[in-house]
């Protein structure tokens, strides 16, 4: 089986808050009502096995939401979603159990030091405490994480440190899959090459598929081999970065200038609003 990650004409929707329209008697302004938003409408793509494949969007483009899809965090509302041949509705345990996750809100025990919530974490997924202890002292040394704060509790670790703590817990358990939401979001320059080099070294030594959601275009070009351009809910175009640039304009271009191109909106107003964030 060629394909890693299949998704077939998926469709995700919320309900969210509709502004009231001013004209509206006084009722309906205090009472304004919801509306059905898309946030995942009729993607298809195919993700190959031992590929890092990019998903490169603004923020609400749908790019978070199709990962929770794929991770069985949230259901379909229409099409079909796979991990390794199984079916992430019908096979929901075996899906999970394939598959890690990092997302730029990762969730702690917070009293807990790094090191506690990584074993913890090892125990979850039945890797035993000594080679437990042996992963998680070689990944954080790797990731360039400071040995003198292992045992620090996680509330007392700067942003930085805490996103190198998912990454950490993510590797810990070797998945065959997996699903990086934004992992280098609040790592300074360093840290975020760090992360960059040990992904690209787990794709290499363990054949691991990787999706990776991004605002970084330099990390997109540099980590994906293909790079799906998401926007609205809709995957606008699917192809590698040189690809993507020779159907823009050619060698010249930018990911900038094909983002443009396919969304209409301007890359660095994109980037700001998310620092802002």
């Amino acid at each position: 089986m060629d394909s890693a990650i299949v998704c077939h004409q998926v469709r995700k929707y919320f309900w969210e808050e509709q502004e009231a329209d001013p004209g509206a008697c006084w009722l309906k302004r205090l009472r304004p009502g919801k509306k059905l938003a898309k946030a995942v409408d009729d993607v298809s793509i195919d993700v190959k096995r031992g590929e890092i494949f990019g998903l490169l969007g603004s923020n609400g483009s749908g790019k978070s939401t199709l990962i929770r899809l794929i991770a069985t965090l949230l259901l379909p509302d229409s099409g079909y979603v796979s991990v390794l041949g199984q079916d992430v509705v019908k096979n929901r345990l075996a899906v999970r159990r394939m598959i890690n996750r990092v997302s730029v809100d990762a969730a702690f025990f917070k009293k807990l030091s790094a090191y506690e919530n990584l074993m913890y974490a090892a125990r979850l997924y039945d890797v035993s405490p000594r080679q437990a202890k042996i992963d998680t002292e070689a990944i954080l040394k790797r990731l360039g994480f400071p040995r003198n704060k292992i045992y620090a509790s996680m509330e007392n670790l700067s942003r930085g440190m805490q996103q190198k703590v998912a990454v950490a817990r993510a590797l810990l358990t070797s998945p065959m899959v997996l699903l990086l939401d934004e992992p280098t979001t609040g790592l300074d320059p360093k840290s975020k090459r760090d992360v960059q080099d040990f992904v690209l070294e787990v794709q290499a030594e363990h054949d691991a598929t990787i999706i990776l959601t991004t605002h970084d275009m330099t990390e997109a070009e540099r980590l994906c081999q293909r790079i799906a351009i998401i926007d609205g809910g809709r995957v606008e175009d699917v192809d590698t970065a040189e690809g993507l640039k020779n159907k823009v304009g050619g060698p010249s271009t930018t990911m900038e200038d094909v983002f443009f191109a396919l969304t209409g909106r301007d890359w660095s107003k994109e980037a700001e609003d998310h620092e802002a964030d």
